[in-house]
């Protein structure tokens, strides 16, 4: 009786042994088939540490990334802010000058935003910028008033000539009048009207932006005078407007 008992005992801890590991086969079927969300999840910081950072800010919170670069152009960013990512389609040119990226609060609500400038032209009598402000919560871009619309609506400019060959500008911005002489060559062709787009940049102060656009005549061009401009945040139009504009000659 004692030898069948024992028979019996050896019996069931072999059916116990056998049963577990049939269950470890099947628990490792499952597990595998349920890694594939997992795997794609995790695969994603991967991609991001193979591309190529552009820049990032001083804190690290937001940074930019290229999609595709070609013959030293950037077509086509990924934006990282602390984690969430939208790809943008900015182009990059090799400029000798690197895209700025701050982390910042520009609208006063007390979060920060994402800011991008790019270079976008920079060569003998041009330098120009475009920026980019992005809210960081739903990653959509807060637009900036661009300098055409500034000058369109609230800059108006008169440039005559005199028969000293010397110009009279006068500019009217936001309601101010200003008046200066400018000594050009005698031959020298002008417009009645001050020309704009060769100097346009963006810059960051006191979490503010800023922009400094060049005024010109002729085809050169020849700069005469420069405008700065500070921007604000108007909520109703959620975008950035000109706020105040100082003329220096």
């Amino acid at each position: 009786m004692a030898l069948k008992k024992e028979i019996g005992i050896l019996v069931l801890m072999s059916a116990v042994l056998f049963s577990g590991c049939g269950s470890d086969r099947g628990s490792g079927s499952t597990q595998g088939a349920s890694e594939s969300p997992s795997n794609q999840v995790t695969a994603q910081p991967e991609q991001e540490t193979h591309a190529k950072l552009i820049e990032a800010s001083e804190n690290e919170k937001v940074k930019l990334y290229a999609i595709k670069e070609t013959k030293n152009v950037i077509e086509g960013v990924t934006l990282d802010i602390d984690g969430s990512q939208k790809d943008f389609d900015w182009e990059i040119a090799d400029t000798g000058t690197k895209p700025q990226v701050f982390y910042t609060d520009l609208t006063g609500d007390g979060k920060e935003e994402a800011v991008i400038t790019i270079n976008t032209g920079r060569g003998t009598d041009l330098n120009t910028y475009d920026i980019h402000v992005i809210n960081a919560g739903d990653l959509s871009e807060i637009k900036v008033q661009n300098y055409k619309e500034t000058v369109a609506d609230q800059i108006e400019t008169h440039v005559t000539k005199n028969e000293d060959g010397n110009l009279a500008i006068k500019v009217k911005a936001q309601g101010k009048y200003y008046e200066f002489s400018y000594a050009a060559d005698p031959g020298l062709e002008v417009q009645d009207k001050l020309n704009f787009g060769g100097t346009v940049i963006y810059e960051l102060e006191n979490q503010k932006i800023i922009s400094r656009i060049g005024g010109s005549v002729g085809t050169s061009p020849i700069y005469v005078c420069g405008f700065h401009i500070t921007y604000k945040f108007d909520s109703s139009k959620n975008e950035f407007i000109a706020d105040q504009i100082k003329v220096e000659p």
